[in-house]
């Protein structure tokens, strides 16, 4: 028995580039936990970006594992050129997988260009946003006007060769590599490729691949207003309210979660009939093995943090849990240091070229403020492939069907 996914690779032929996204397709309307990968266009704070892209800031903090317990964290400022995740909702719209949660108001100056480029980073193009929103003349944009921005994502059954996965929209940028991109997300070239139905392990700038993550899943009844939640390997999330995180990994790729270390009022975490409290644990060693108790966390039902107290018979004492590793959130950008971004591909001579500036070149601005010159054309450091209103209409577009089979 077979299961075969199709990912339709949309083509837009441009002079010198040629730029794909891998899309799903689907039917129903199930969905899934997804991340964007995301490059600041600007100094922004994490409340900004929570804005930009509909999303929870301390979301965006656990999902990068910086520490989201910090005194006004939320404000925080995150330098322009740093790389994130983003996390979002993949639902089935049309057909095809997307994410759909995002809108922005526009600005003075404001083009499909500039904002899919710039401000949305390369993960939308200018056409999508124009067809999405049923523009018929993207030079007359109204100040103020709502537009619905079309993100890309994949769910592919948050599974990766039958293990659990979240799946990450990565947009290539200038000097990246199949291999370089595969090495820093802990994958193969092969992996990718399957994934995105490549014919051979080339990419360009402005391409975007679905980059799959192993992840931690959870077992919540579906009842549970956070059921299907995914926590991808490394990594935290936030859920109850904000009562309740939960991390995955290093040590191993199940789920663990606790309460949140932060200032809100939550329900009881106490497992019933025990003294124990979510994530806490005993212990007992004797001849057969250890004995282990433990009060894990089974979902937000109702508003109210539902736990199960389990126990087990284990060969021997599990160690100390270990965490990842959390961060402040950054003030300054360390290209070559990234654990989010891969790095560049060797070029001719064994040597990696430095980094290219990804501050936005000056006149670009801040949301809420108008520009004054001429917006940049793409983020720096890649070939932007969005602007397709501003190119020769007599561009031809191709769709190509790639196949692949997974073997149950």
């Amino acid at each position: 028995m077979a299961t075969a996914f199709f990912s339709l690779l949309l083509f837009s032929l441009f002079p010198l580039s040629l730029c794909k996204t891998t899309i799903e397709p689907c039917s129903g309307s199930d969905s899934c936990p997804a991340f964007l990968g995301y490059t600041l266009y600007t100094d922004l704070k994490v409340s900004e970006v929570g804005a930009l892209f509909r999303t929870d800031p301390y979301s965006i903090l656990a999902t990068n594992s910086f520490d989201f317990t910090l005194a006004d964290v939320a404000h925080r400022i995150l330098p322009a050129g740093l790389f994130i995740r983003v996390p979002t909702v993949c639902i089935c719209l049309d057909g095809i997988r997307k994410s759909v949660s995002t809108r922005y108001t526009t600005r003075p100056a404001d083009t499909l260009a500039s904002i899919a480029s710039n401000v949305f980073s390369g993960l939308a193009s200018a056409d999508q946003i124009r067809q999405v929103n049923a523009i018929s003349d993207p030079s007359a944009l109204d100040v103020g006007q709502t537009l619905v921005i079309p993100l890309p994502c994949t769910c592919f059954n948050s599974t990766d060769n039958f293990l659990p996965a979240v799946y990450l929209s990565y947009v290539v940028r200038d000097g990246d590599s199949v291999q370089g991109i595969a090495s820093n997300y802990s994958t193969t070239i092969t992996d990718i490729m399957n994934v995105n139905a490549m014919g051979n392990p080339i990419v360009h700038p402005g391409d975007i691949l679905s980059i799959p993550l192993p992840a931690c899943p959870s077992m919540f009844p579906k009842f549970a207003s956070d059921y299907g939640l995914i926590v991808a390997n490394d990594s935290y999330t936030i859920t109850a309210g904000n009562c309740v995180q939960c991390s995955c990994g290093p040590g191993n790729l199940n789920l663990y979660c606790t309460p949140a270390s932060m200032s809100v009022s939550c329900s009881s975490m106490q497992c019933r009939n025990s003294n124990l409290m979510l994530g806490n644990m005993t212990m007992q060693r004797t001849s057969a093995g250890c004995n282990v108790t433990s009060c894990n966390y089974a979902g937000f039902v109702n508003g109210s943090i539902a736990t199960t107290l389990s126990t087990s018979l284990q060969p021997r004492c599990p160690s100390v849990h270990q965490f990842p590793l959390v961060t402040e959130p950054p003030t300054t950008v360390l290209h070559d240091l990234s654990i989010f971004a891969p790095s560049q591909s060797p070029q001719p001579g064994g040597e990696i070229p430095a980094p290219k500036s990804s501050i936005p070149k000056p006149g670009f601005s801040l949301p809420g403020f108008a520009t004054t010159a001429k917006a940049p054309a793409g983020p720096s450091g890649s070939t932007s492939c969005s602007p397709l209103s501003q190119l020769n209409r007599d561009f031809v577009y191709f769709i190509s069907f790639g196949v692949f089979i997974k073997f149950l």
